[in-house]
């Protein structure tokens, strides 16, 4: 139990370091070099298969129900989609710019949607646990209609026209996003006794999500190593996704303080399921901006860190000054 405890205690810097340290490992041995071009492939169908069961199961638990629409969903979901979109105007109106790798990393950490971990996060500070499920349901609707919408004319595919890049992108984004959504609640309604049971699975997407880490640790090491972008670029690449993170969390608790529910606003704007950011980067943008989601996940694993110390010590704090009056 104390082996589980410490692995579920630092998943997140044991799964990057599997990540960059298995990469290392598997290209440093000569016969597995024939090998490369079958595991760059089993990736790409591995990842948004981790990415869909994680989603999957976490919707399995949704009873519909208990959703209610808050007016802050639709403020985070206008700020979330117009950011987004006016960094891919700005990119629009200007093909040609240096720093439009660095955008493109910002671009991929605003429209990222909320973490499938956010629910467990926001439980532990006391938030709404229905109102951030609400808000993970709607910014993956806007995630799959925005991604196909913007992304071929930010990033365009030189071998193919707008339109069917777009086609492409909705065909992988689609499916990736909303198909989990749509087959938990399908299951809820026609095989009861089948969704109870996939909804006591819950423990299994913190499993799944170490793996996906560890993945796209590796994919993202491989794009450091191989890419021709220059070390400063990077580098603004790591501060645009801390810079993303701070914003984020700070606007959505002060959007969320306005209504009564600062805790949950913040974690659903600024909480990030990062696994898919980092395949977006590296499937849909030039993939050395899956740096910003791979250093996202460490930052907003340390506020997430940050705030559950500050809430158990604050609990800690009012128990023992209830015991003593």
């Amino acid at each position: 139990m104390k082996v589980i405890q410490f692995l579920k205690d630092w998943t997140l810097i044991i799964a990057i370091l599997a990540g960059i340290g298995g990469y290392f490992a598997y290209v440093s041995i000569p016969w597995l070099r024939p090998t490369h071009i079958l595991a760059s492939e089993a990736i790409a169908v591995v990842q948004p298969l981790l990415i869909f069961s994680m989603l999957f199961i976490t919707f399995s638990k949704i009873n519909p129900h208990e959703l209610r629409l808050r007016r802050w969903h639709l403020w985070l979901l206008l700020l979330q989609c117009g950011l987004f979109t006016a960094i891919g105007l700005v990119l629009i109106a200007m093909p040609h710019s240096g720093i439009r790798i660095v955008l493109e990393g910002a671009m991929i950490c605003l429209i990222c949607p909320t973490a499938t971990a956010g629910a467990v996060i926001t439980r532990k500070l006391g938030g709404d646990v229905n109102n951030i499920t609400t808000y993970t349901i709607l910014i993956n609707l806007a995630a799959a209609l925005m991604i196909p919408a913007l992304v071929p004319f930010v990033h365009p595919n030189p071998e193919m026209s707008a339109m069917t890049s777009s086609m492409l992108i909705l065909r992988k984004v689609f499916p990736l996003l909303l198909m989990p959504l749509v087959a938990a609640l399908a299951i809820r309604r026609m095989l009861p006794g089948l969704n109870r049971r996939i909804g006591s699975l819950q423990g299994l997407t913190f499993y799944l999500w170490a793996v996906a880490l560890a993945l796209a640790t590796a994919v993202t090491t491989r794009s450091i190593v191989h890419t021709d972008v220059d070390v400063a670029t990077q580098l603004w690449l790591v501060a645009v996704s801390l810079i993303c993170c701070a914003m984020q969390f700070w606007i959505g608790r002060k959007i969320g303080l306005r209504y009564n529910d600062m805790i949950t606003a913040g974690q659903s704007f600024g909480q990030k399921n990062t696994v898919l950011a980092i395949w977006m980067g590296y499937t849909f943008f030039t993939p050395i901006t899956a740096v910003a989601g791979g250093f996202y996940s460490i930052w907003h694993n340390l506020v997430n860190s940050y705030q559950l110390y500050e809430h158990k010590k604050s609990t800690a704090e009012n128990t023992a000054a209830k015991a003593g009056s």
